[in-house]
Protein backbone atom coordinates (compact mmCIF):
# COMPACT_ATOMS: atom_id res chain seq x y z
CA UNK A 1 0.00 0.00 0.00
CA UNK A 2 2.80 2.19 0.74
CA UNK A 3 4.39 2.18 -2.56
CA UNK A 4 1.08 2.76 -4.25
CA UNK A 5 0.99 5.85 -2.11
CA UNK A 6 4.57 6.92 -3.04
CA UNK A 7 4.17 6.28 -7.10
CA UNK A 8 1.07 8.46 -6.62
CA UNK A 9 2.96 11.47 -4.76
CA UNK A 10 5.78 10.91 -7.16
CA UNK A 11 3.25 11.00 -10.70
CA UNK A 12 1.61 14.34 -9.04
CA UNK A 13 4.91 15.99 -8.63
CA UNK A 14 6.16 14.87 -11.47
CA UNK A 15 3.02 16.43 -13.65
CA UNK A 16 2.81 19.45 -11.50
CA UNK A 17 6.88 19.81 -12.18
CA UNK A 18 5.71 19.35 -16.35
CA UNK A 19 2.79 21.27 -16.52
CA UNK A 20 4.65 24.44 -14.52
CA UNK A 21 7.22 23.73 -17.21
CA UNK A 22 5.13 24.16 -20.08
CA UNK A 23 3.53 27.85 -18.84
CA UNK A 24 3.19 29.85 -21.66
CA UNK A 25 4.60 33.44 -21.66
CA UNK A 26 2.17 36.43 -21.34
CA UNK A 27 -0.93 33.88 -20.20
CA UNK A 28 -3.12 34.00 -17.20
CA UNK A 29 -3.67 36.56 -13.98
CA UNK A 30 -1.18 38.93 -13.56
CA UNK A 31 -1.16 41.49 -10.78
CA UNK A 32 0.75 45.32 -10.74
CA UNK A 33 2.17 47.72 -9.00
CA UNK A 34 2.89 50.99 -10.80
CA UNK A 35 4.14 54.47 -10.30
CA UNK A 36 4.92 57.40 -12.61
CA UNK A 37 4.58 61.08 -13.52
CA UNK A 38 1.10 62.71 -13.80
CA UNK A 39 0.30 65.66 -15.76
CA UNK A 40 -3.26 67.00 -15.16
CA UNK A 41 -4.66 69.43 -17.49
CA UNK A 42 -8.03 71.61 -17.16
CA UNK A 43 -8.85 74.84 -19.66
CA UNK A 44 -6.35 76.94 -18.35
CA UNK A 45 -3.74 75.27 -16.60
CA UNK A 46 -1.92 72.15 -15.99
CA UNK A 47 -0.29 70.48 -12.86
CA UNK A 48 2.04 67.47 -12.26
CA UNK A 49 2.34 65.05 -9.93
CA UNK A 50 3.46 61.53 -8.97
CA UNK A 51 0.61 58.82 -10.16
CA UNK A 52 0.85 55.71 -8.46
CA UNK A 53 -1.75 52.34 -8.20
CA UNK A 54 -2.37 48.41 -8.25
CA UNK A 55 -3.47 46.83 -11.67
CA UNK A 56 -4.96 43.21 -12.74
CA UNK A 57 -5.42 41.72 -15.76
CA UNK A 58 -5.72 38.19 -17.46
CA UNK A 59 -3.94 37.99 -20.74
CA UNK A 60 -4.17 34.79 -23.20
CA UNK A 61 -2.27 34.22 -26.33
CA UNK A 62 -3.55 33.61 -30.12
CA UNK A 63 -0.15 33.04 -31.59
CA UNK A 64 2.16 35.44 -31.43
CA UNK A 65 -0.49 37.78 -30.47
CA UNK A 66 -1.91 38.46 -26.58
CA UNK A 67 -5.15 39.60 -25.69
CA UNK A 68 -5.84 40.75 -22.39
CA UNK A 69 -8.62 42.83 -20.37
CA UNK A 70 -6.98 44.72 -17.28
CA UNK A 71 -8.37 46.98 -14.57
CA UNK A 72 -6.52 49.64 -12.19
CA UNK A 73 -7.12 51.39 -9.45
CA UNK A 74 -4.68 54.45 -8.44
CA UNK A 75 -4.16 57.83 -7.44
CA UNK A 76 -2.14 61.23 -7.79
CA UNK A 77 -0.57 63.93 -6.23
CA UNK A 78 -1.22 66.63 -8.66
CA UNK A 79 -2.69 69.71 -7.34
CA UNK A 80 -2.68 73.34 -8.55
CA UNK A 81 -3.25 76.71 -6.75
CA UNK A 82 -4.30 79.93 -8.58
CA UNK A 83 -4.79 83.13 -6.51
CA UNK A 84 -6.51 86.62 -7.07
CA UNK A 85 -9.21 84.64 -9.15
CA UNK A 86 -12.23 87.05 -7.93
CA UNK A 87 -10.43 89.37 -6.19
CA UNK A 88 -7.36 89.98 -4.13
CA UNK A 89 -6.24 87.27 -1.50
CA UNK A 90 -8.88 84.67 -2.85
CA UNK A 91 -7.48 81.21 -3.55
CA UNK A 92 -8.41 77.95 -6.06
CA UNK A 93 -7.37 74.90 -5.38
CA UNK A 94 -7.78 71.63 -7.91
CA UNK A 95 -6.47 68.45 -6.85
CA UNK A 96 -6.21 65.29 -8.54
CA UNK A 97 -7.95 62.02 -6.65
CA UNK A 98 -8.63 58.23 -7.41
CA UNK A 99 -8.28 56.86 -10.70
CA UNK A 100 -10.06 54.09 -12.07
CA UNK A 101 -9.64 52.52 -15.20
CA UNK A 102 -10.99 48.87 -16.91
CA UNK A 103 -10.31 48.06 -20.63
CA UNK A 104 -8.64 45.69 -22.74
CA UNK A 105 -5.24 45.54 -24.61
CA UNK A 106 -3.89 43.63 -27.82
CA UNK A 107 0.22 42.57 -28.13
CA UNK A 108 3.00 41.24 -30.29
CA UNK A 109 5.62 39.25 -29.52
CA UNK A 110 8.28 40.73 -30.66
CA UNK A 111 11.14 37.82 -28.90
CA UNK A 112 10.56 35.51 -25.89
CA UNK A 113 10.08 37.38 -23.28
CA UNK A 114 9.18 41.20 -24.76
CA UNK A 115 5.90 42.07 -25.60
CA UNK A 116 4.53 45.28 -27.18
CA UNK A 117 1.12 46.27 -26.70
CA UNK A 118 -1.46 48.91 -27.26
CA UNK A 119 -4.49 49.47 -24.87
CA UNK A 120 -8.29 51.04 -24.78
CA UNK A 121 -11.12 51.30 -22.24
CA UNK A 122 -13.41 53.28 -19.76
CA UNK A 123 -11.79 55.53 -17.05
CA UNK A 124 -12.74 57.27 -14.10
CA UNK A 125 -11.47 59.90 -12.33
CA UNK A 126 -12.23 62.16 -9.28
CA UNK A 127 -11.10 66.04 -8.98
CA UNK A 128 -11.42 68.37 -5.40
CA UNK A 129 -12.01 71.64 -5.82
CA UNK A 130 -11.28 74.02 -3.28
CA UNK A 131 -12.03 78.05 -2.97
CA UNK A 132 -10.82 80.19 -0.08
CA UNK A 133 -12.41 83.42 -1.02
CA UNK A 134 -10.47 85.14 1.81
CA UNK A 135 -12.03 88.78 1.31
CA UNK A 136 -13.55 91.18 3.92
CA UNK A 137 -17.44 89.69 4.42
CA UNK A 138 -17.40 86.56 2.89
CA UNK A 139 -19.05 83.94 3.98
CA UNK A 140 -16.85 80.86 4.04
CA UNK A 141 -15.02 78.73 1.40
CA UNK A 142 -16.38 76.62 -1.37
CA UNK A 143 -15.71 72.64 -1.69
CA UNK A 144 -16.89 70.49 -4.62
CA UNK A 145 -15.66 67.15 -5.74
CA UNK A 146 -16.10 65.88 -9.25
CA UNK A 147 -16.41 62.59 -10.30
CA UNK A 148 -15.37 62.29 -14.28
CA UNK A 149 -15.97 59.80 -17.22
CA UNK A 150 -13.74 59.20 -19.99
CA UNK A 151 -11.75 56.65 -22.40
CA UNK A 152 -7.85 56.27 -21.63
CA UNK A 153 -5.90 54.99 -24.63
CA UNK A 154 -2.18 53.73 -24.75
CA UNK A 155 0.75 51.71 -25.61
CA UNK A 156 3.48 50.14 -23.99
CA UNK A 157 6.26 47.52 -23.92
CA UNK A 158 6.41 44.42 -20.78
CA UNK A 159 9.57 42.55 -20.40
CA UNK A 160 9.36 38.81 -18.55
CA UNK A 161 11.64 38.18 -15.99
CA UNK A 162 12.18 34.91 -14.73
CA UNK A 163 9.27 32.65 -15.34
CA UNK A 164 6.86 34.79 -13.06
CA UNK A 165 7.78 38.52 -12.64
CA UNK A 166 8.00 41.36 -15.41
CA UNK A 167 8.55 44.78 -15.69
CA UNK A 168 6.78 47.05 -18.13
CA UNK A 169 6.85 50.99 -19.32
CA UNK A 170 3.71 52.73 -20.56
CA UNK A 171 2.11 56.15 -21.78
CA UNK A 172 -1.23 56.54 -21.81
CA UNK A 173 -3.69 59.64 -22.32
CA UNK A 174 -7.28 60.15 -20.57
CA UNK A 175 -10.02 62.31 -21.95
CA UNK A 176 -12.81 62.94 -19.26
CA UNK A 177 -16.14 64.92 -19.61
CA UNK A 178 -15.36 69.00 -19.48
CA UNK A 179 -12.20 69.25 -20.87
CA UNK A 180 -10.31 66.88 -18.51
CA UNK A 181 -7.37 65.15 -20.25
CA UNK A 182 -4.54 63.30 -18.08
CA UNK A 183 -1.09 62.36 -19.59
CA UNK A 184 0.75 59.26 -17.56
CA UNK A 185 3.75 57.56 -18.40
CA UNK A 186 4.11 55.04 -15.61
CA UNK A 187 6.33 51.82 -14.61
CA UNK A 188 5.54 48.89 -13.57
CA UNK A 189 6.48 45.61 -11.39
CA UNK A 190 3.86 42.84 -11.34
CA UNK A 191 4.26 38.91 -11.24
CA UNK A 192 1.65 36.54 -13.37
CA UNK A 193 0.03 33.05 -11.69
Amino acid sequence: MRKYILAALAATTLSAQAFAQDRVPFSGVRVEAIVGWDRNKVTGGNSDGVNYGAGVGYDFRAGGAVLGIEGEAGDSTADECATNISGAGDKLCAEAGRDLYVGGRVGALVGPSTLLYAKAGYANTRLRLDYDANLPGATGDLTSHGDYDGIRVGAGVEQAIGRNAFVKAEYRYSNYEQGYEKHQVVGGFGFRF
